[in-house]
């Protein structure tokens, strides 16, 4: 799986990892048991700091994503599935997001369209 960042933007970077990882196991691309590359190789690979991926690592591990095995390194693991905190997290995301759009005026049909074209790829 090719991880591509952007620097420029507004999401730091270990987030941008961690969402392309879960967007990966999402999506069938990254299996269960699936050896994603060492702290060290990742980042030197994405030209990046070592503790940046590792702590995008840590974040997966702790939501259940991956699995880390001391020197064996870290694997994907089966999707965890979803619970009250899930929904309770996802709820204050998309009121956090509706919020700014409202802040800055985003049309409400332009919302539902996009909203609509993002549900059907799922």
């Amino acid at each position: 799986m090719l991880l591509k960042l952007r620097p420029d933007s507004d999401v730091p970077i270990y987030l941008q990892i961690r969402e392309q990882i879960v967007r990966g196991v999402a999506d069938g691309i990254l299996g269960e048991g699936e050896p994603l590359p060492s702290v060290r190789q990742l980042a030197a690979d994405l030209g990046i700091n070592f503790h940046t991926v590792n702590k995008a690592y840590l974040l997966l591990q702790s939501e259940g994503y991956v699995k880390i095995n001391g020197r064996r390194g870290a694997s994907v693991t089966s999707p965890p599935e979803y619970d009250a905190a899930f929904v309770e997290t996802l709820s204050d995301k998309l009121e956090n997001l509706l919020t700014e759009c409202r802040g800055r005026g985003f049309p409400k049909d332009t919302l539902e369209n996009l909203i609509k074209n993002h549900l059907e790829k799922y």
